[in-house]
């Protein structure tokens, strides 16, 4: 028998953690001198890993100083988890969405470009460690939209493309789903817009996590 999954992005679909990411990304261009990007443009990379994102902020910068603009995000990270200034609080109706899908015998899953340890963190926080049977991180795989998270997701779920669903609210995450060959399903309360998750692949894109489950099938 194959199982299906629903495979999550975290940061935007999840939780909210854009203020986290904006006050670690200003910080990181402010110790390298330069005046940090509109937030807009921050919005925009997320849900790449650290090194491209730092690439699309700044594309004609050196390697070093992308390095040390990654290296220095991931400090000021740090360092607001150790202030217990971390935001990155659920959506409304994540939780009961969630409940809604197990009950209805879909597995979970993450697909996120968070770190192993910023992941656990995360659901550990919002009290989610045990509801996932999969987790897929920046640690260990080529940045979205590149497929291999979701490949080894639907592995160790035991699920196909044709029973998984990508879910994201992102152009990444759409076009990281189609590139696997599953269902890409766009949320619109993270930090793309509607018809840049159309342009990317989404199949359909839902305005509150209780659409959730009905847009599933």
């Amino acid at each position: 028998m194959t199982n299906k999954l629903a495979l999550f992005d975290c940061d935007g679909t999840l939780v909210d953690s854009q203020h986290n990411i904006i006050l670690c990304m200003d910080d990181a261009f402010t110790r390298a001198g330069m005046a940090p990007p509109p937030r807009s443009e921050t919005r925009r990379i997320v849900g790449l890993s650290l090194l491209p994102a730092m690439q699309v902020l700044l594309p004609d910068g050196e390697p070093e100083l992308l390095m040390q603009l990654a290296e220095d995000y991931k400090t000021a990270f740090q360092r607001l988890r150790g202030k217990g200034l971390i935001q990155e609080p659920l959506y409304d109706g994540i939780r009961d969405a969630l409940d809604a899908l197990e009950a209805d015998g879909w597995l979970l899953g993450v697909a996120t470009g968070k770190s192993d340890r910023g992941l656990a963190l995360c659901l550990h926080e919002q009290g989610l460690a045990k509801r996932f049977i999969t987790l897929q991180t920046a640690d260990r795989h080529p940045s979205k939209p590149h497929p291999s998270m979701v490949h080894t997701a639907m592995a160790e779920a035991g699920a196909l493309p044709e029973t998984t669903v990508m879910i994201g609210d992102t152009s990444f995450d759409m076009a990281m789903g189609k590139a696997a060959g599953t269902r890409a399903l766009g949320v619109d309360w993270g930090y793309h817009e509607p018809d840049d998750l159309i342009d990317a692949g989404a199949d359909i894109v839902i305005r509150h996590p209780r659409e959730l489950k009905g847009a599933m099938i």
